[in-house]
């Protein structure tokens, strides 16, 4: 009796635990290798020299730059939460979390269809169309002539963020959340809601990682679910 008491206490200490590490998501990253993850870089198609520029050092994830192309989830996700750590780790520069990625160099031969959140150095939070299409309010005085929008070369792709000066000094950690919720996207830069989309043409796909040119280190992918009233 004084077994089966013991046993039925430990499986009530456990449930409140395994709930904890439910809500606070999984990390997309285990810290020791790629799994999980597949890397599209153009320059490695026909040229056997070439290292990709994903590797893991001490523990962080680490995005060398170059050669240019994207570290890609295996798996789609929908209605999440990504809980993003990052800093360059030198001189800053350009780098970028797409959401809702699908067609493989679907932009210039390089870029997949989705939205992209921009890290870029003074503009993270910033909007990319590649492909895809999102609203958000003042769109116009944010992205110029609705007649020159779209998400293909030569279109005005870009969406400007809400805030300035949210970001920390180069060589210290950034938090970025981006939240995607059905047809909306929101993103927060160190606590600071930056950008807010919605009606967006997509609502799942891959999230992936940019090598564009500077060496980014990530410390945290955080994933958390979404739970939506229509599920």
């Amino acid at each position: 009796m004084k077994k089966i008491c013991f046993l039925l206490i430990s499986i009530l200490l456990l449930i409140p635990k395994q709930a904890d590490a439910a809500k606070k998501g999984k990390s997309l990253f285990n810290g020791r290798d790629l799994s999980g993850w597949h890397a599209d870089v153009p320059e490695m198609d026909n040229n056997s020299g070439v290292s990709s520029p994903f590797i893991v050092r001490n523990g962080l994830l680490v995005s060398m730059g170059k050669p240019g192309g994207h570290l890609i989830t295996d798996k789609t996700y929908r209605n999440y939460r990504l809980e993003v750590e990052y800093r360059f780790a030198g001189k800053p520069g350009n780098c970028g979390v797409l959401v809702h990625a699908s067609t493989p160099r679907a932009l210039y031969k390089m870029f997949p269809k989705s939205i992209e959140v921009q890290m870029q150095h003074q503009s993270a939070g910033d909007f990319w169309c590649i492909g895809e299409d999102i609203t958000t309010p003042d769109m116009e005085a944010r992205r110029g002539p609705k007649e020159e929008w779209g998400g293909t070369e030569g279109k005005r792709r870009q969406i400007k963020n809400l805030t300035d000066g949210s970001e920390k000094p180069v060589g210290e950690w950034n938090n970025m959340v981006i939240e995607c919720a059905g047809r909306e996207i929101k993103v927060w830069v160190n606590g600071d809601l930056v950008n807010h989309g919605y009606d967006c043409t997509a609502d799942r796909g891959q999230i992936a990682l940019q090598a564009e040119g500077s060496e980014v280190e990530f410390r945290k992918l955080l994933l958390s679910k979404i739970k939506r009233i229509s599920e």
